[in-house]
């Protein structure tokens, strides 16, 4: 846990498990909401999974960083998911939608 803290610029046991809390939070929500769009538009688990899951991953990568910003916001860690998000978002050629808001 150490090494993870002084990796991560953290100070205390209690805002380690606050950022553990939001990353399972966002990781279940984010799948949640991903499996509702593809219910929405018609697309469920009874077709093949070679199309399937491909979807629902290119639905919640995108999502994630940005629903993680919000989390950590609202659990008061933005200092530490700002970064980490923004840093997902560039690495995933989605920065430009950053760039739009920052401006």
């Amino acid at each position: 846990m150490n090494n993870l803290k002084k990796r991560w610029n953290i100070t205390s046991n209690f805002q380690l498990i606050i950022i553990f809390i939001v990353f399972a939070i966002n990781g279940s929500l984010s799948a949640r909401i991903s499996k509702y769009l593809m219910d929405y538009i018609g697309i469920d688990e009874s077709m093949a999974w070679y199309f399937y899951y491909p979807i629902l991953l290119i639905l919640v990568l995108p999502l994630y960083p940005f629903m993680l910003i919000v989390f950590g916001y609202l659990f008061g860690q933005s200092k530490f998911f700002y970064p980490f998000s923004k840093k997902m978002i560039n690495r995933m050629k989605l920065g430009f939608i950053l760039n739009f808001f920052e401006k």
